[in-house]
């Protein structure tokens, strides 16, 4: 999910006030002295990308010209790069197919009504595919199988539009000018929400993941098993456990949970990854949202200071849902949000089990959760927080996997060690413990105990003198290479104490992407090199880097999001916010990572009016290509959205996921042709 300036203070930052570099100041001496910026037109390059020069703006292209641009080149995947489009349909490049494959309110079980958004309920919704699909897994059926045409789809619901949902929703406001108002004066929204208890239990039942069987048939047509037992949703009431250090710690008790192990439900699910015996891990990331306030609870609480960290609003939310539900007000139920921001897995092929809250994992805003089995057997779980100026981690557990014994790993999470990154201007890196009584993380430091240092991992990212990213997104290890890429999607606030809502000083507007590789390609080590992949933006505007790549050839890209490999370990990349900065939609970029074609950025697939990309995958031969267009619309109403892609006439916009094939539905996705 974007990380979106709503008017008012709920989602102020206030990160950024802890220890460590800023990774632009490491990053614009790293570049000044490698001479990287040689190839981004000099003091252009290094005002982009530092802040230890003049603090400059970088402008929002224009139309013209896009010269990075290669339509007609066939790249060296093997199909025809497409050009930059703001257009009301999909589009794919030539010698492909898409559908939108499973919407917003499409039935997955027996029995569930078909989609009517003028009658939505959350009996209905839970019954349903849920809304804002995002992070997608392909599990092959049977378990444990490689199979190509029969698995499970697990898809996360990150967050619901419900202006774009329900009719009424917004009124106008009576109060709303356009004219000016004073610096000070609070912002007054054009329109006010009008949330029902009906309206409320719809969005809960839409939030969450759906799990879908899905099988292709002889003729090559994907479908839904309907029928299917392992058909399922977890929504924001589904019950869950807490395990790991921070399970029973006072701070996770609340009136309806004393115990602190029990939750109810999930909330803003983005990226997620699946492990190597077969459980999938699902990341809450804006929880923040959701509670409301926090002037009440009291700047003496003991709960404030972690709530501000995260940009829990003082006083009402935006969605009202404490109106309704108190555990989401702060002031009755000050402990909620602490239940919140965790990596969840359970598993995909049990539809009984009870999904866990991984506190071991640590508690942030939660992008990516890609798994690699280190060469003692140990097994690395890579994660990012999404905000600016946090950090990237991953965890190390303390057993081993076994191959043998998928019985015998599925409590793995709960054991071993987190870790939070600092990346050096040589090049080098540390991985650095997060571990109750070492260093800084002692009680005299707020730290009483592990349970503290995971609840409050921003704290304790502070502590040690992490380096402060610019939005950490998917963090994923390539199966080819076992180079592990941090995305960082962009960065319009670099320093905090300097930015207010309405005058941002906009440094990383394209974002960029690093490449890692670890000391002795030890996945569980804690020393690491780093090189920079990519920087986005416009080529033509001298401030980028494709991996070497020439900038005459590759295309414009811009707030890289989520990625994925496919099997030859190029790297596809999708966008979040690029029609910001671009006269373009969101899109679905690949690069090679090895060879000649190292860092040719290509642009495959381009999206909607207000719709992000998010969550590609691939089956296992390559053959089919999932990929989320989650709220498209975003920015309108639902009598006036952006779009009503995919239904057209009448309907609201619904978020889906997307079925590319090439058009020889054997051929691997990304070579075909036209």
């Amino acid at each position: 999910m974007p990380f979106i300036d709503y008017e008012g203070d709920k989602h102020r930052v206030l990160s950024g006030n802890g220890r460590g570099d800023t990774f632009q100041d490491v990053l614009g001496r790293r570049l000044s002295r490698r001479g990287l910026v040689k190839v981004a037109a000099g003091s252009t390059a290094a005002a982009a990308v530092s802040v230890t020069g003049p603090r400059l703006t970088v402008a929002a292209q224009t139309a013209t010209p896009v010269a990075g641009n290669p339509v007609g080149r066939v790249g060296a995947l093997g199909f025809e790069p497409i050009a930059l489009d703001a257009g009301d349909s999909p589009v794919v490049a030539p010698g492909h197919t898409m559908t939108a494959f499973l919407r917003w309110g499409d039935p997955i079980m027996s029995g569930a009504p078909g989609f009517d958004p003028a009658a939505q309920s959350a009996a209905a919704q839970e019954m349903q595919f849920g809304y804002n699909c995002d992070w997608i897994e392909f599990m092959p059926l049977p378990q444990g199988s490689d199979s190509n045409d029969h698995g499970l789809l697990v898809v996360n619901h990150e967050y619901t539009n419900p202006e774009l949902m329900f009719p009424g929703y917004l009124t106008a406001n009576p109060e709303y000018t356009e004219a000016p108002v004073a610096d000070d004066a609070p912002p007054v929204p054009e329109f006010l929400t009008n949330p029902t208890k009906e309206i409320v239990d719809t969005e809960l039942a839409a939030h969450g993941l759906s799990v879908v069987e899905v099988r292709r048939d002889e003729a090559g047509a994907w479908r839904v098993v309907l029928d299917s037992p392992y058909n399922r949703r977890l929504t924001a009431t589904t019950p869950m456990s807490v395990s790991g250090p921070a399970a029973g710690n006072a701070r996770m008790q609340t009136a309806a949970d004393t115990t602190g192990r029990e939750v109810t439900g999930t909330l803003n699910n983005c990226a997620g990854g699946k492990t190597p015996w077969g459980t999938v891990i699902s990341g809450e990331e804006n929880f923040q949202q959701y509670f409301a306030n926090l002037e009440a609870l009291g700047a003496d609480a003991p709960a404030y200071a972690s709530h501000e960290r995260f940009g829990i609003t003082e006083g009402s939310s935006e969605r009202r849902w404490e109106e309704f539900y108190e555990r989401f007000d702060v002031a009755q139920e000050p402990n909620e949000p602490f239940r919140y921001g965790w990596g969840i897995e359970f598993d995909p092929y049990d539809p009984e089990s009870t999904p866990k809250k991984r506190t071991a994992l640590g508690r942030n805003k939660h992008e990516g959760h890609t798994s690699f089995v280190a060469p003692e057997g140990q097994v690395v779980i890579y994660s990012g927080d999404d905000e600016r100026f946090e950090y990237a981690y991953k965890f190390v557990t303390a057993d081993r996997f076994n191959p043998d014994d998928r019985a015998a790993n599925l409590d793995l999470l709960d054991e071993g060690t987190l870790y939070v990154a600092r990346f050096n201007d040589d090049g080098t890196g540390e991985w650095l413990p997060l571990v109750h009584g070492q260093g800084e993380l002692t009680e005299a430091n707020g730290f009483a105990s592990q349970a503290d240092v995971v609840i409050d991992a921003r704290f304790a990212g502070d502590a040690v003198g992490a380096t402060k990213m610019d939005r950490p997104e998917d963090f994923e290890a390539n199966p080819v290479t076992g180079k592990v890429y941090l995305v960082l999607t962009n960065n319009n606030q670099r320093e905090i104490d300097q930015v207010d809502e309405a005058n941002p000083r906009i440094n990383n507007l394209h974002g960029h992407i690093i490449e890692i590789t670890e000391e002795n390609d030890d996945h569980a080590g804690t020393t690491f090199t780093w090189e920079m992949f990519l920087l986005a933006g416009d080529p033509a505007q001298g401030s980028t880097y494709f991996g070497g790549f020439s900038r005459d050839e590759v295309s414009p890209i811009s707030s890289p999001d989520n990625i994925t490999f496919d099997v030859d370990g190029n790297l596809w990349i999708s966008t979040d916010g690029m029609p910001n900065n671009l006269p373009g939609n969101d899109g679905l970029f690949v690069a090679p990572t090895e060879g000649e074609a190292r860092g040719h950025v290509q642009q495959f697939f381009s999206s909607v009016p207000g719709g992000e990309v998010s969550g590609p995958v691939f089956n296992p031969d390559n053959s089919a290509l999932f990929v989320s267009i989650q709220h498209p619309g975003e920015g309108g109403t639902y009598k006036e959205p952006m779009t009503r892609w995919p239904d057209g006439g009448s309907a609201p916009p619904r978020p889906s996921v997307v079925l590319i094939q090439a058009r020889d539905g054997t051929a691997r996705v990304g070579n075909g042709r036209g």
